[in-house]
């Protein structure tokens, strides 16, 4: 059975799929065409509205048939919200979607990074591709209930009568943690925030979207024994399959090794791959910790290889990760074994970085926000000009989700958006802010930002005239980026 990591997707076979949520916490789902809206609020399904065409709810579970979706539906988003209205996800079990066909056959399951302040998950979506179905793992929270979900897909709902997921009781205003602040004097209704595909558990073998630079591989079932690895054999063999394929070579990092050294060894004091160790420490914390900061960074995580030309030999016939031995913009590695005592199995860590200099920081949020102008060239909007108060602002924002590990708009000290834009010095009336977490490249984050429609409504809104854009590596997902948008 697959296991989805965050931007991961997965065909469908025909026929009813059947999905639930065990634990504290109301599903509900809404139907929308290809434009991401919905037709009417018959296609918002949850405890008090439990079924429409295709798509039924009891308790925890949702069936959905899509050949029996109404005419024009194109994507079905199953949403998690605590039974407990109010309460944020932080405070509860980490949540579990679990999938299975017509005859009860298990198909996935995708468990999300775990949410903080959030009160609503958008969990996974259902999408027509073709003439078939696919299913794609999100993890998209939102901080302020369930009515901001409902308007940002079109359902048009009272403020003062807004169905709870899963009690009928009235839910508050107000949406997601991707901020908008209109002009003052208006009601700020933000929009929800991104968490799109970023490394997770290298046991699952989720389909992730190129180009990715993260690899986390599967189990290789070689020698339980193993001697230390010869770094000089693995960089001599990675760097002929990478001149082979055209890519720059790469030379050893005294930092990149370290990292690599004490997260093999967390992985196999646990007896697991993974890229958090026990104690929550990801292997990109261990990077940044070791002093090395980057732009970019790749990771293999394989257990079994007994000598390293066994390891880079299951890499270069692994897809996704021989595109990360590959990648033309790493220059350092770094490469450490541990063993389980317990069990004799080997576990390895690869490292694949480009270290973050200020060019090379200018250089990527000047790409943003030409893909950023591109995308509202195309739909007949002004380009946005960088605003270097709001580029300060952003680039405060995420480098303090790296340092403070969080994700959201909302910092641990209660400040929002316009709080961070004005404390650098802005004086624009109208603030909104996309933040995303695990992309590794300009390109693959504006990707994710457009295909999710309350970032897509930032990007694209015409008030906007200036923008600001903020990077930062590091963190449990690897990655942090924000876009800050201003009028």
């Amino acid at each position: 059975m697959n296991e989805l990591v965050p931007g991961g997707n997965l065909p469908l076979p025909g026929g009813a799929l059947t999905l639930w949520v065990p634990g504290p916490f109301d599903v509900s789902a809404l139907i929308t065409n290809e434009s991401g809206k919905v037709g009417g609020e018959a296609d918002f399904v949850f405890y008090n509205q439990p079924t429409a065409p295709g798509a039924r709810l009891r308790d925890d579970t949702l069936t959905i048939d899509p050949a029996r979706l109404r005419t024009g539906a194109a994507r079905v988003t199953v949403v998690i919200s605590p039974a407990d209205p109010g309460t944020p996800l932080g405070r509860l079990p980490a949540p579990t979607l679990h999938v299975t066909d017509t005859g009860g056959r298990p198909l996935t399951r995708f468990t999300p990074p775990r949410p903080q302040r959030e009160t609503v998950l958008l969990l996974a979506e259902l999408y027509r591709r073709g003439t078939g179905w696919k299913l794609r793992a999100l993890g998209q929270g939102y901080a302020d209930g369930l009515a901001g979900v409902a308007r940002d897909f079109g359902v048009d709902i009272a403020e003062d009568a807004v169905p709870a997921p899963g009690r009928g009781a009235g839910a508050g205003g107000g949406a997601g943690s991707a901020a908008s602040r209109p002009t003052p004097g208006t009601s700020p209704r933000p929009t929800p925030t991104s968490r799109p595909a970023s490394a997770s558990d290298p046991r699952r073998s989720a389909s992730v979207p190129a180009p990715r630079t993260a690899s986390s591989t599967g189990p290789y079932h070689g020698s339980p024994t193993s001697p230390a690895p010869d770094r000089a054999d693995f960089l001599s063999l990675a760097n002929s399959a990478r001149a082979d394929a055209g890519s720059p070579p790469v030379s050893l990092d005294p930092r990149l090794v370290s990292a690599a050294q004490a997260h093999a060894a967390g992985m196999a004091a646990a007896g697991h791959l993974g890229t958090e160790s026990r104690d929550g420490t990801s292997v990109y914390q261990r990077v940044v910790r070791a002093g090395y900061a980057y732009l970019t960074i790749g990771e293999h995580l394989v257990s079994g290889p007994r000598t390293p030309a066994e390891f880079v030999d299951y890499c270069l016939h692994t897809e996704k990760a021989r595109r990360t031995l590959l990648e033309r913009e790493f220059t350092h590695a770094g490469l450490a074994q541990a063993v389980d005592r317990r069990s004799g199995d080997v576990f390895w860590t690869a490292l694949w970085a480009r270290p973050l200099t200020p060019g090379d920081l200018a250089r990527t949020a000047e790409r943003v926000v030409d893909l950023t102008n591109a995308e509202r060239a195309r739909a007949g909007l002004r380009a946005l000009a960088v605003d270097p108060l709001l580029a300060a602002a952003a680039q405060a924002h995420s480098t303090d989700m790296v340092a403070r590990a969080f994700y959201s708009h909302t910092s641990p000290d209660g400040s929002q958006p316009w709080d961070r834009a004005a404390a650098a010095g802005s004086r624009r009336r109208t603030i909104g802010e996309n933040i995303a977490c695990g992309q590794r490249s300009a390109a693959e984050v504006v990707e994710g930002w457009m295909n999710s429609p309350g970032h897509r409504a930032n990007i694209l809104k015409p008030d906007f005239t200036h923008i600001g854009i903020g990077f930062a590596g590091g963190g449990q997902m690897g990655t942090y980026w924000t876009q800050l948008f201003g009028a």
